[in-house]
């Protein structure tokens, strides 16, 4: 069998090192580049090179951003009482686009994980206690997953939280909108009874 010409096996091998990606997406996207007006495939190319250049990690909250501090942490006109710890960058954006929430964000990088080796060293954790300590905060989400990862990220950072004087709360979890209980498994299920709300 003839293999693929040698500059293109190689775009559908890095293709394929995109997590969620596999061998026959990567040969879509590969044949889609090729087919593609050259114009828009250099512009893709660019556009992932002029991001890997000028974008990086900001100095407080570890959001993706081009700019030191990010966008969020130079506002003034986020709420200053409320911090908001996620576990990854692209989480602040689901949760700016609900148009809920105003205060500040701090990003993990992770997650609480025995299995793959990550434990509170390798998270951001020592400069949200900082931040904490330092700042003016009244009260800390813990929108971290409803895995067991995430919930064991959010009870360790319950403990180490617990001596400051503020409030923690966590996101809820339980069955989505629209859900059908039929198809819902238990953890879900008894997450959304546990977090039960009393009807008015």
């Amino acid at each position: 069998m003839i293999d693929y010409t040698p500059p293109l096996a190689r775009m559908i091998e890095e293709l394929k090192k995109i997590p969620g990606i596999g061998r026959k997406s990567a040969q879509r996207i590969a044949f889609y580049l090729l087919r593609t007006d050259k114009k828009k495939a250099l512009g893709l190319a660019d556009a992932i090179v002029q991001a890997r250049e000028k974008i990086f990690y900001c100095s407080i909250c570890n959001n993706i951003t081009a700019i030191e501090p990010c966008e969020i942490c130079s506002s003034s006109e986020r709420d200053g009482e409320k911090i908001c710890v996620v576990e990854e960058p692209f989480n602040i954006h689901s949760i700016e686009k609900t148009g809920l929430f105003h205060g500040y964000y701090h990003v993990l990088m992770g997650n609480l994980s025995p299995i793959r080796g990550i434990g509170p060293d390798e998270l951001r954790i020592s400069g949200l206690v900082e931040r904490i300590k330092n700042g003016s905060f009244r009260e800390v989400i813990l929108a971290t997953s409803p895995t067991t990862e995430g919930s064991a990220t959010a009870h360790y950072l319950t403990e180490i939280l617990r001596q400051y004087k503020i409030t923690i709360t966590r996101i809820a979890q339980g069955l989505p909108v629209g859900a059908d209980l039929d198809y819902a498994d238990e953890v879900t299920i008894a997450k959304a009874i546990e977090g039960r709300l009393e009807v008015k």
